[in-house]
């Protein structure tokens, strides 16, 4: 029979340190609250669904995620909060092959390999172990996104190989299952099950390790009328010098700002879902944007420094500063990468687009909204 509790996912597999941040399997971006993935087959049984294609699309942290308490079961240090774009979808099939000693994995056309293929072997695993089903599998994930820039694509990409895993291998969990299991692949991707705004639970502290990881996950947020566009500045495509996981840990253990920048985090969580009620979009802006640049604090005063920010990552920030001075409403966030996102009034995103394009010198300039959520496609479908 199928399983219909959510699976254990505090134990199985670890790898070296569990599969967690940076760039992983794909990106993209879209909003919507995907609901439990309908039953495909016999579980534990071994009659799991033979294969399933998923879709997911990145997140944009408005209160950033940044920092681990735990590595291998991926808990944050604080709780984040994030708008799903409609853009830069992932798209992933995943079919199981019980004959395979192994699992393949291709990755844009290209047999995976090196430390993707690790995290994406690991998650399956994981996967395994709560559908107590052996069987390996073939992975084919297609991005639309640079991975590894800054652009969420760990986000969307183990979203999507969440979904499409865990019907695959016929695990039935509600959506609140699905982004605890895509949070052990990439923490940000636990947002990306759903859409629109979402908020990520850190959890409490001190708990065991089986109330730990139920602690953890993401929900949708409450949110008044707001018509947000978010304009992505891709002022360097290329992969980060420093991954994700790296920045975090020498941030946390070596920053004298971190705590104190998590201390005001906690505070702009408050603040913020108080103004998305209220469909306050200035407020959401100035908060956002005064938390990532508190980040990138934070990274800046690490041991050795972290140091993200581009020549063209500061054009296009004082851009931004010009538009506001102009009376445009536009406020500025960043990821762990040179790349700026900007919160703005969807009536106005072209004049931004506009600003931030002659910024950016030449960078790709894209305009999202709040998306879907992850979601199953029709087999063969993209």
């Amino acid at each position: 029979m199928v399983r219909t509790t959510e699976p254990d996912t505090t134990t199985g597999p670890t790898g070296p340190s569990g599969p967690t941040g940076g760039a992983g399997i794909g990106a993209g971006a879209v909003g919507g609250v995907v609901g439990a993935v309908p039953d495909t087959g016999t579980g534990a049984d071994g009659g799991a669904g033979t294969g399933a294609v998923a879709v997911a699309h990145p997140n944009i942290a408005l209160i950033k995620y940044w920092g681990k308490r735990d590595e291998h079961l991926v808990l944050p240090r604080t709780d984040s909060l994030s708008m799903t774009l409609d853009i830069f979808p992932t798209t992933t099939r995943v079919r199981l092959a019980p004959e395979a000693g192994r699992d393949v994995v291709v990755l844009g056309g290209r047999p995976a390999e090196g430390e993707a293929l690790r995290r994406i072997v690991t998650f399956l695993d994981l996967v395994r172990h709560s559908a107590r089903l052996p069987h390996r599998a073939v992975v084919e994930s297609h991005n639309t996104v640079p991975t590894g820039a800054g652009l969420a694509s760990s986000a969307s990409g183990f979203a999507a190989l969440a979904v499409a895993a865990a019907r695959a291998y016929g695990l039935s969990l509600t959506a609140t299952g699905l982004s605890r299991l895509a949070r052990r692949g990439s923490g940000s991707a636990s947002r990306s099950v759903f859409g629109g705004f979402a908020v990520w639970h850190a959890g409490r502290p001190g708990q065991d390790t089986k109330a730990a990881d139920l602690g953890s996950y993401a929900e949708p947020v409450p949110v008044a009328d707001l018509d947000p566009a978010l304009v992505v500045a891709v002022v360097d495509a290329g992969p980060k010098a420093v991954s994700s996981r790296a920045a975090m840990r020498r941030t946390v253990d070596t920053s004298p700002l971190y705590e104190p920048w998590a201390a005001s985090s906690r505070d702009d969580l408050t603040q913020m879902r108080a103004a998305l009620l209220r469909g306050d979009l200035q407020v959401v802006g100035e908060i956002a944007e005064r938390n990532a640049l508190g980040m990138h604090a934070t990274m800046l005063a690490a041991r050795p420094a972290v140091r993200y920010l581009a020549p063209a990552t500061l054009t296009v920030l004082d851009a931004v500063a010009q538009l506001r001075r102009d009376g445009v409403g536009a406020w500025a966030t960043m990821d762990a990468g040179p790349n700026v996102k900007v919160l703005c009034r969807r009536l106005e995103a072209d004049r931004v687009a506009a600003a931030v394009r002659e910024a950016a010198a030449g960078g790709a300039v894209h305009i999202a909204g709040p998306g879907p959520g992850a979601r199953l496609l029709p087999e063969g479908g993209r």
